[in-house]
């Protein structure tokens, strides 16, 4: 068997961009509707201001099972991906998955944006400014002809930083807005990725026929979105139905614990699979992020054939198959 990978994030981003990240997400979003990729619910568990999370998946037809695991804390975080062969256990490689799951976060609202928002949706506002917005921006110009870009953050100087960073990077016009309201005012696209407690996006912001990404409250204790907005949804979509109903505060506590409720949610890959648009008479349309390990292992199988044909990582020792050996300290 070949040695497994160390695959580094300057690795990823050499092998990797967002085009690829879009596609092999859409790859593995059709595995899964067609039943042949299984994920793991994500977990989690805080202390203090930190969390620690855990997500994975099995794509047994193409040989491979993996998890991505975290902790994020205030002095940041360190996420690995760990691939290994489903059929016999070994490990393939472990992959830095900082810059990976920005690409996996944004081709999933790239995915999302591309089926649920007007197809002439030329104008985004975005909510937050940090270290996902500027790959949540991608996504969105990955997908539609976006003209104007508006940028609303608590630190003025952060958005208008943020501001002037798009129109360098993206060659479009893009302004600091002075308020959430103001950001969003008539958008047809509206991306949400912030660390709020309490729902910042309310219904009265939101013009008919907008499409939101909500990205950034994907912990119970965690809400963007209020419930006048969701009221106002013709379609709601997750990732993943069983993630959201155990992580999305902002749903849970609109739909509550009744199944019924709950069969208006779609999975992103239902929608991928059956190709479903928006209606012309939808009013809003939303799609709640949170993250899934059948995401990150289509990402991550992806990466790794790229390297292997690429002859890049670093190699590292098969780990020796050590048989413990209990010693019982003999009583005096």
């Amino acid at each position: 068997m070949p040695e497994p990978l160390w695959i580094s994030e300057s690795d990823v981003v050499s092998l990797m961009n967002l085009g690829d990240a879009i596609e092999a997400l859409e790859r593995g979003l059709l595995r899964e509707g067609e039943g042949k990729a299984q994920n793991m619910l994500k977990t989690h568990v805080a202390w203090g201001g930190s969390t620690l999370h855990a997500i994975g998946a099995v794509f047994a037809a193409d040989g491979f099972a993996g998890t991505k695991t975290w902790a994020h804390t205030e002095g940041g975080a360190t996420p690995l991906l760990i691939l290994f062969d489903s059929n016999t256990g070994a490990l393939k490689a472990i992959i830095e998955a900082f810059a990976f799951g920005q690409m996996r976060t944004a081709g999933a609202s790239a995915l999302a944006t591309r089926w649920l928002a007007a197809e002439d949706a030329d104008e985004l506002g975005i909510i937050g400014a940090g270290k996902q917005a500027i790959s949540q921006v991608a996504a969105v110009m990955a997908v539609r002809p976006i003209k104007r870009v508006r940028v609303f953050s608590r630190d003025a100087q952060r958005r208008a930083a943020f501001a002037s960073r798009v129109s360098e990077e993206f060659q479009t016009r893009a302004v600091a807005a002075s308020s959430i309201a103001e950001a969003v005012h008539a958008a047809p696209i509206i991306t949400v990725v912030t660390r709020a407690a309490e729902p910042i996006l309310h219904g009265e912001m939101v013009v008919p026929g907008a499409h939101i990404n909500a990205v950034g409250a994907i912990v119970p204790s965690k809400a963007e979105i209020a419930r006048d907005v969701l009221s106002r949804c013709n379609q709601i979509v997750v990732d993943s139905v069983p993630s959201a109903q155990k992580l999305a505060k902002e749903l849970i506590d609109y739909l509550g614990p009744y199944q019924a409720n709950w069969r208006r949610v779609r999975s992103l890959a239902e929608v991928v699979s059956a190709r479903l648009q928006r209606d012309s008479g939808d009013d809003i349309t939303l799609f709640k992020s949170l993250g899934m390990g059948i995401s990150d292992l289509a990402l991550g199988i992806e990466l790794y054939r790229k390297a292997v044909q690429a002859g890049v990582g670093r190699s590292l020792p098969h780990p020796q198959k050590v048989r413990p050996v209990l010693t019982i300290a003999k009583r005096k």
